[in-house]
Parts: C-alpha cells; structure tokens; sequence
C-alpha cells in the first residue's frame, strides 16, 4: 500500500515540500485517506484532512467547507464513495490551479493492483485515443451483444485521463486509463448493450439495454433497468443525456464490478449519462453514471480504432 500511496503523490502528482495538500473522503474510504495523509505528511507537504458524509450520488457536490478548502489547495486528493470528478468544486479548484485526483470507490486492492501498471503506456494509449476523438466527427460503436449506436463528436476535445497529473490545473482518475470526449448533446442515437457494470449495480449478470434517440436515454430493460432508471429520475430528464463516451487503456484493471477500475479495462467502452459540464459538455445535473460495455468494435470516421476489445492504437 506505502508503494502505491507514493506513486500516486510522487509520480502522478509531483507533491512538493511545499505545497498545501488537501485529503478529502467519506468514512468508508477513511483508511486509504490515512494512507495517503502519512505519505504525504512524510514528503514534508503541508497536509489537511477532511472527511464528509457519503454523497448522495457521483456528482454531487461537497459541502460548501470543503468547496472552499480545495479553491485553497495546490494538490487535491479525493478517495471517496460517490465521485466528486463532476463536480462544480473539482472545476472550480482546477481552474484556480489545482492539482485533482478523483478516487470514488477506491478499493486497497484495486491500487495494488492498476498503480502497478506501465504508465508511460497508458500515457501513450490514452494520448493517442484522445486525439482520434479530437480529431474525428462521428463514433460508431457495435457489439456482438448488441450494441448499435452512434455518437457525433464534431468539434469537441477529447481528453486523457493517463494518470499524469503533474502540471497546474489538472485532473483526473487514479487508477488512470482512458481517452474519454462529451458527444454533442441530442446527437447519439441507437442502441446501447452494458454488459459490464454499472454504478451503483456493479457487475451486470443480465445485460442492461438501453434505447437512446437525440441524445437521451428513452427506454431500458433487463434485470436492472427499473434500478437504474429509479436511480437517475429523481435528477429530472438531463440525467438521461448521454454525457460521454470513453475507451480503457490499462492493462492492468479487471473487471471488478467496480466502475473506477472497470472503465479504465484495456478494450472496454464506457457510456455515461447525466453531468459533463467540467469536460466540454453543456449538461449539468447533480448525477453522472458510467456503464461498462465489453468488446466493442468501435470506428471513427469509419477508421476501426477498436475490433472486438482489441485496440489498435
């Protein structure tokens, strides 16, 4: 565990003598926040740490003390239940210039095993994903399971979640692993099969079907479907917007039914739906839910970037 912790604030986030560093968690996270704390505290970085309820759902916001605190921070660290990734506080501090690392549903386990993985790869990987969304205009996304779906991305940025969190203002995930953009809202059509996981299910034993036309969500089934939908209703119809598209690009992350790691699976896609308004989308909704759909093949532009889970970049 020492091992991992220190990767995280030394590689991935060059945690200096110092800095101000803020550990933000929810008591079920509480022994990795005390992981990270010693650490940090041992690399002479002025640490705070600060535990809050659990959330309500990822996106939620923090309470307003701990907004505050990370508009403070040079370095921010959040091990949490629910994610604070979509979050007007995570941008706000990013903007300002701090460092953010998001770890909802972070599991001892997990960092063993994904922070042990050959991350200038995962840089390369997620690098180059990024720039064939930034580049492209259109994604189309088959499965043998399913999955017939479009998504135009014409004029958006795609990002790299790589892990490499060093320079002023960023962010991302840890375990990191993934090239991930916002299609334009109103325009994904088709249908989308999760045969993954999918927070707060995990891991799906019957595949989730969803049928999505303009850009919404408009009709799922299968074992989980009345779950999910009652999850993300009480959010009103923007949680229902297709909020983003992501491929995996760690090849050390399994599938756990953990949706942190499983979406950073070498080969997967991810699907959300709900917030993107911190990553060039429009939508904001205090919800954000990410469903894992395995195999895909997936062609930009008609160009195949992934074939049956294999990827070619």
């Amino acid at each position: 565990m020492r091992t991992a912790v220190r990767t995280i604030l030394a590689e991935c986030l060059a945690v200096q003598p110092d800095e101000n560093l803020l550990v933000v968690a929810d008591p079920k996270r509480r022994s990795i926040a005390e992981a990270l704390v010693e650490q940090a505290r041992s690399m002479g970085a002025e640490t705070v740490f600060v535990e809050m309820s659990e959330r309500e759902t990822n996106g939620t916001e923090p309470p307003v003390m701990i907004a505050a605190a990370m508009l403070e921070c040079d370095v921010c660290v959040a091990p949490t239940t629910k994610s604070l990734s979509h979050t007007q506080a995570r941008f706000a501090a990013n903007e300002k210039g701090a460092r953010i690392a998001t770890m909802p549903q972070v599991t001892e386990d997990m960092l063993l095993r994904t922070m042990s993985s050959d991350y200038s790869e995962v840089r390369r990987r997620s690098s180059a994903v990024a720039k064939l969304l930034t580049d492209g205009r259109e994604v189309h996304v088959t499965t043998g399971a399913g999955t017939d779906v479009t998504f135009s991305i014409e004029g958006r940025s795609g990002l790299a979640d790589d892990g490499d969190l060093r320079a002023h203002g960023t962010f991302g995930n840890l375990p990191a692993g993934e090239g991930f953009i916002a299609p334009v809202e109103n325009s994904t059509q088709g249908r989308l099969v999760v045969d993954g996981s999918m927070w707060p299910m995990g891991r799906l034993s019957d595949p989730l079907t969803i049928d999505i036309e303009d850009g919404y969500a408009t009709r799922m089934r299968g074992d989980s479907a009345a779950e999910f939908q009652s999850l993300i209703e009480p959010y009103g119809h923007e949680a229902f917007a297709v909020a983003e598209l992501g491929i995996g690009t760690n090849e050390r992350a399994i599938l756990t039914g953990n949706v942190l790691e499983d979406e950073k699976i070498l080969g997967t896609i991810h699907v959300a739906f709900g917030d993107n308004h911190s990553f060039g989308g429009t939508v904001r909704v205090s919800s954000h839910q990410d469903g894992i759909v395995l195999n895909p093949t997936v062609r930009i532009d008609g160009t195949t970037v992934l074939e049956g889970g294999r990827l070619l970049v």
